[in-house]
């Protein structure tokens, strides 16, 4: 190709995606800030890394997620490695670390179920630099991604466990309890859809209803939570009300829903034996 088809602006021209996604892709690819790409389109791209930002142009139109041609993803402020070995974190899933953060002191004990790339969790210990953090996952290759990500943004704050849920924590009790679950119906149309046609099927999919991770969580953390303490879930737009039925069964009380930035309910908590902690 000649220069003038290597030059910044005609390979961004090219691209076929959106521009901001293709200019953070370029940034990424050469090193270059997304301010000196904007300001110097006649500027030549290395021809090796011309290709190769075209090779994953193509990608990102066949609908590979940006965060995972990038690695990274930010999230509450911090960027946070990534691959499709876990979920990518989405803006929603901070009104959980919001709630959370409301319902914990500094030196509570909180136990994060199915922690993905640590974003939640490492998130509360940044914010709640006294808390005893508890991780776990059953992907052993989230986990790698989850302990990455700790030893740069909370080293050694965080415990990690290879877990199913509730297995390997034994006979411990948490002050708080917090999961972004599999809350999707197998069978769903949007699971074949957007970003969730690349991301883990574990991490996404909760079984026939959707409430299957829902309901295990809820009736596993009576005997994980300490009296009062709270459970607070992430669930689909739509799974509020079914989230309130699942927890008042388990036994909780002093029950709410939150919604998130777009109106929908996201979030559910309860407290255990009705003594509400936090506001």
């Amino acid at each position: 190709m000649s220069d003038r088809e290597n030059a910044v602006g005609a390979v961004l021209a090219g691209a076929g995606i959106e521009a901001r996604e293709a200019r953070r892709l370029l940034a990424h690819l050469s090193g270059t800030s997304e301010a000196i790409l904007a300001a110097f389109p006649e500027r030549l791209v290395d021809a090796a890394q011309a290709a190769r930002f075209r090779e994953l142009a193509g990608q990102r139109r066949d609908g590979v997620p940006l965060a995972y041609m990038l690695g990274i993803r930010e999230f509450y402020g911090r960027e946070f490695r990534v691959s499709p070995a876990v979920l990518i974190p989405r803006p929603e899933t901070e009104l959980l670390v919001d709630c959370a953060l409301q319902h914990m002191r500094a030196d509570e004990s909180i136990l994060d179920l199915g922690t993905g790339s640590g974003a939640i969790a490492i998130t509360l210990a940044c914010e709640r630099s006294g808390a005893r953090i508890t991780a776990v996952d059953r992907s052993a290759a989230a986990l790698v991604i989850a302990r990455d990500n700790a030893a740069t943004l909370a080293p050694g704050r965080i415990a990690f466990i290879e877990s199913d849920w509730y297995t390997g924590v034994g006979e411990r009790s948490f002050n708080l309890i917090v999961s972004n679950p599999p809350y999707i119906a197998a069978g769903d149309p949007h699971l074949g859809r957007g970003d969730l046609r690349f991301e883990p099927p574990a991490a996404l999919v909760a079984g026939t209803s959707g409430t299957e991770c829902l309901e295990s969580i809820a009736t596993g953390a009576k005997s994980h939570l300490c009296d009062g303490g709270w459970l607070l879930l992430e669930h689909g737009f739509d799974q509020g009300a079914a989230a309130r039925r699942i927890l008042e069964r388990a036994g909780f009380a002093e029950l709410r829903t939150w919604r998130d930035l777009a109106g929908h309910e996201r979030v559910t908590g309860g407290a255990l034996n009705g003594l509400l902690v936090g506001p």
